[in-house]
């Protein structure tokens, strides 16, 4: 089922200051691996391919190829994330509220 257009009209928004968010966190990441002291570069670089790798995989959950017809999961993905507010989150409707947290719910039990 597709998104309310005026909800669209949010993600969108939305979506770009959680994608600056996400991309942040990650980067906050790559910096605190890079600059361990323990262990070898090689072990660090290893490391930090796994980072970006599972980070990757989570970005595109969360980012890619956004869709009407995908808001609902990609903004779940996105919530789960922990990449928007409650303030944020209250302005899409009733609906989309009820439908983001009906997907937490099930993925949770």
């Amino acid at each position: 089922m597709d998104i309310k257009e005026s909800d669209w009209k949010v993600f969108r928004k939305l979506r770009e200051l959680a994608l600056e968010r996400y991309c942040q966190r990650v980067l906050k990441d790559v910096r605190q691996l890079v600059d361990e002291d323990s262990g070898s570069s090689h072990d660090r670089y290893l490391k930090l391919w796994k980072l970006l790798r599972n980070r990757d995989k989570t970005l595109g959950l969360c980012f890619d190829d956004p869709r009407r017809s995908q808001a609902f999961i990609q903004l779940a993905n996105i919530v789960e994330q922990d990449l928007l507010t409650e303030d944020e989150l209250n302005q899409f409707g009733d609906e989309t509220r009820e439908r983001i947290e009906f997907i937490r719910h099930f993925r949770n039990s």
